[in-house]
């Protein structure tokens, strides 16, 4: 896909297009062409992932002035986690724009949470280098902290659901493993969150913690939506 295409999403044009190419070059994909590995995107994940906390702790202090200390890190920690970027750059539709060797490629790499939240710090780093720290905090700001609560649920999900029900019953809630498919390499798991044989919600993710965590995150939106 054309870069001009992945600019206009992001409402910012780059005046250097090679930080955006090197932003979206997996380390996969460097080393299949035997390329210095300083040609890959860690060096800009590195950076952008400096940027986003410095980003995120300011908005929690200006936006949360009555949010203590402990409260604001376990926050932070929740915007900035794998998870909760890797939903940023799905609904970015960054995968679709990132440089991968073959291998990586055919087993799911576009989708991994471990890549696409690696390559939205990086393109973050790339937006700091190329318009300053203005156009890097805009980015933040409209891609990563937009909808806060809503990814606060979604990364505190697991958590969030067993509050809910200790608060109801004494009856503890379980989760179960209802399907497993794919070769090792690119596995796919659904789980059932359940409270006795009820069945509250369920997930489905690259890792069984992952489906535990969609499942409870689709059983808080059942009850939220249930009153």
């Amino acid at each position: 896909m054309k870069l001009e295409e992945l600019e206009k999403k992001l409402g910012y044009t780059f005046q250097d297009r090679k930080l955006l190419e090197h932003a979206l070059c997996h380390s996969s994909y460097a080393n299949e062409r035997h390329w210095d590995r300083l040609e890959n995107n860690e060096r800009l994940e590195f950076l952008g992932d400096a940027v986003l906390e410095l980003i995120t702790s300011e908005y929690l202090y200006k936006n949360y002035p009555k949010m203590p200390e402990g409260e604001a890190t376990r926050t932070r920690a929740s915007i900035v986690c794998e998870q909760t970027l890797a939903l940023c750059a799905r609904d970015l539709g960054l995968g679709d724009w990132l440089r991968l060797g073959k291998g990586e490629e055919l087993t799911g790499g576009r989708d991994r949470d471990s890549i696409t939240s690696d390559a939205m710090e990086a393109l973050l780093g790339a937006v700091y280098l190329d318009g300053g720290f203005a156009n890097a905090k805009e980015f933040v700001h409209h891609f990563i902290l937009n909808d806060i609560e809503h990814k606060k649920l979604f990364y505190d999900s697991k958590t969030i659901l067993q509050e809910q029900i200790q608060s109801e019953t004494e009856v503890p809630i379980h989760y179960e493993l209802i399907k497993e498919e794919g070769p090792d390499h690119n596995k796919r798991f659904t789980v059932q969150v359940l409270l006795e044989t009820e069945v509250l919600g369920t997930g489905c993710g690259r890792t069984k913690k992952a489906a535990e965590q969609e499942a409870a995150y689709r059983a808080l939106l059942t009850r939220k939506k249930n009153g």
